[in-house]
């Protein structure tokens, strides 16, 4: 009879250290989750904006898909102007020169981004297929038209199993539906909400 309430009391315990390190496990590893793919999604998100800005040195306005954006960084040109002599300067006598270079952007954004396959920019790490949310319009702002742009994706395309409201009680602030992104359709902003 002693053999069984040992071998039971042994049995409860067990299991009460199981519920411990389970309790103690799953915020640490929503944690450890929630930092490393935000981080990476961030990295991304900040190359999808040195792409968008690079477009919008091309074009004058901002890519509104990803395809568009794709196409003319593969085959537009950056215009760079180089100016001989100094036409401010009232001592110089010599002649003013302009000359017009084009240098393809796929090189400088593959030197930039580290990447040549520019479609891949859509889809969302750890996403399994998910792709950015993008929008670029043309709004008035302080009496001008200003191009605009907005990219992002909520964390729950990138959570995994994590990707349940139910893990806001280890971080107060997190929700799955919120996205994370860079932009704003109401002003010229380009910062990113991290």
């Amino acid at each position: 009879m002693r053999l069984i309430i040992n071998l039971a009391l042994v049995a409860i315990v067990a299991l009460l250290i199981y519920v411990l390190y389970d309790s103690i496990r799953e915020p640490i590893a929503f944690k450890d989750v929630k930092e490393t793919r935000e981080q990476i999604v961030q990295e991304k998100l900040t190359k999808i904006r040195i792409a968008q800005e690079a477009y919008r040195d091309i074009t004058g306005v901002f890519a509104p898909s990803f395809d568009t954006l794709a196409m003319v960084l593969n085959t537009g040109n950056f215009t760079i102007i180089n100016v001989n002599g100094d036409p401010d300067d009232p001592n110089f006598t010599g002649e003013v020169t302009y000359e017009t270079i084009l240098r393809p952007a796929k090189d400088s954004m593959l030197n930039k981004l580290g990447i040549s396959d520019f479609a891949s920019l859509a889809l969302v790490p750890f996403g399994k297929g998910a792709k950015f949310d993008m929008e670029a319009l043309e709004i008035e702002y302080q009496g001008s038209k200003v191009p605009v742009l907005q990219v992002g994706t909520p964390y729950s395309s990138f959570m995994g199993n994590f990707a349940s409201l139910k893990y806001s009680k280890y971080d107060q602030k997190y929700d799955p539906a919120n996205p994370i992104k860079f932009g704003n359709l109401n002003s010229p902003n380009l910062a990113g909400n991290w």
